[in-house]
């Protein structure tokens, strides 16, 4: 799926003639903090709510030459997952879409990209959630897959992203909501469970210290 399919039509944009004081009304209408601006068709770039408030509300969005210091703008043919990373690096409500020559072609909101990851991560559907913390050298997706397999866990969705002492913290997003026995799995294979989420039939720390403890006594 491309971002094309996640355009809000409904959406309104401003032109260079448009006036600061008619953009605030918009803005204020939508309750949005940024809106594209369109000439003839092409995209121009982004003006925000807070250029706005600082400008003479007489004046014409053609004078204004801060509104394309910025232009957040994704080709049509770009992943969702382009659009999140660009939502979040600049912090805006709406990136605009367009075609070749800067053919404005709509926006895509955060609203949608939320709706995207809904649908298509498994975040709805009903399961538990596994935070494992894993050395670079040791991480094994073949095997983290096969403890699952082992336990009749399906992985409906996986993330994964470093943390500042250097690991990885690798999030699973399973079909199971008790997740005692999985739990117990990765200890028994030396993984580091950090975080457990679901409908546990027991305190998940409980059994993961019993464990320790038991294999402490197998061990003497």
């Amino acid at each position: 799926m491309s971002v094309k399919n996640l355009i809000s039509h409904s959406l309104p944009y401003l032109t260079p003639s448009d006036t600061v004081e008619k953009a605030l009304e918009v803005l204020e209408d939508y309750k949005l903090k940024e809106l594209p601006i369109v000439a003839d068709d092409s995209y121009v770039g982004m003006v925000t709510e807070q250029t706005l408030l600082e400008l003479d509300q007489s004046l014409k969005l053609s004078n204004i030459h801060r509104s394309t210091d910025t232009r957040p703008a994704l080709n049509a043919n770009a992943h969702p997952f382009e659009a999140i990373s660009v939502a979040h690096q600049t912090n805006v409500q709406l990136i605009p879409i367009v075609e070749d020559k800067q053919n404005y072609l709509g926006c895509v909101t955060i609203e949608s990209l939320l709706g995207f990851i809904a649908e298509n991560s498994s975040i709805d559907k009903p399961g538990g959630v596994l935070v494992l913390e894993i050395l670079p050298l040791n991480y094994s997706m073949f095997e983290i897959a096969r403890i699952c397999e082992n336990d009749d866990a399906v992985i409906l969705g996986m993330q994964c992203h470093t943390t500042e002492n250097g690991t990885l913290e690798v999030t699973l997003k399973l079909n199971l909501t008790i997740l005692d026995s999985i739990v117990a799995s990765f200890e028994r294979y030396d993984y580091t469970v950090k975080e457990v989420y679901g409908n546990n039939s027991s305190n998940t720390e409980d059994i993961i210290n019993n464990y320790k403890l038991l294999m402490n006594y197998i061990n003497m």
